[in-house]
């Protein structure tokens, strides 16, 4: 049975996506099956994963609103299993309200094929609204891509209050798997004391792998390819692979790998 984690951080440009995707091509490197599950509009980490937007026919939105089946909507890939976005999720969150059990739908949807995956990663939007609400009601735990600049911390403490309103009205087992330092400029101090003043945030939650600003990892999502397979040698496919090795760690640990 999959661990289901929520790669959420409401602020945008933090590397979430760019995370989500290339921790399911390096764990699915590493023999770990992985499922990314797109929730945000954008549909950015399903391109990433080489998923043409418009050629996915059916996405999660047709799942958790049209009741399509879960396992027949998933795309599999060279680098990881996909339940594609499309920009009709943008909707979703207006239309879940006309259902019962709103937050709940897509962990409904996730939960008929989590026998097939050892790790389940959901992308969500930038955002602290109905998808993320579903993305956190679904999830065993999240993991926290946090960008190693200026306004670093601001809205992580909207995020932890939206992670304990949850976990006490919603998901009692929500907690925070992991933190990921993001963007790293090995060059200037600053970028050391975010990461120190995060790790006092986070104690024992953050990565000790940090990922750094690398160009590769900016064109890769333009190729429609994870760093992993885009550019195996660069720092960016070097670092996520350690980061994954990481997570892989914890799976085991959990008995989920």
């Amino acid at each position: 049975m999959a661990m289901t984690l929520a790669v959420v951080n409401q602020k945008g440009g933090v590397g979430k996506t760019t995370s989500a995707v290339n921790l399911t091509a390096a764990l699915w490197d590493m023999g770990v099956k992985v499922l990314l599950c797109d929730f945000d509009p954008q549909a950015n980490a399903t391109s990433g994963m080489g998923v043409e937007k418009k050629k996915t026919g059916k996405s999660v939105y047709d799942v958790i609103i049209n009741g399509e089946n879960t396992e027949e909507v998933i795309v599999e890939t060279p680098y990881g299993h996909v339940l594609p976005a499309s920009a009709d999720l943008a909707g979703a969150a207006v239309e879940l309200l006309t259902v019962l059990d709103p937050q709940h739908q897509l962990e409904k949807a996730l939960d008929r094929v989590k026998d097939r995956y050892d790790l389940i990663l959901i992308d969500c939007p930038p955002s602290l609204e109905m998808l993320t609400l579903n993305a956190l009601a679904a999830a065993d735990q999240i993991l926290v891509p946090v960008q190693c600049e200026y306004y670093a911390l601001e809205g992580l403490s909207d995020l932890m209050s939206t992670l304990r309103m949850v976990k006490k009205r919603v998901n009692p087992r929500l907690e925070i798997f992991g933190v990921a330092l993001t963007m790293f400029d090995g060059r200037t101090n600053f970028s050391a004391q975010v990461a120190q003043e995060v790790r006092r945030h986070f104690p024992g939650k953050v990565f000790t792998t940090v990922i750094p600003r690398n160009i590769r990892l900016a064109e890769a999502p333009s190729h429609g390819l994870p760093v992993t397979a885009y550019d195996r040698i660069s720092r960016g496919a070097t670092a996520y692979r350690a980061m994954a090795e990481e997570i892989r760690q914890k799976l085991a640990e959990n008995g989920k790998r």
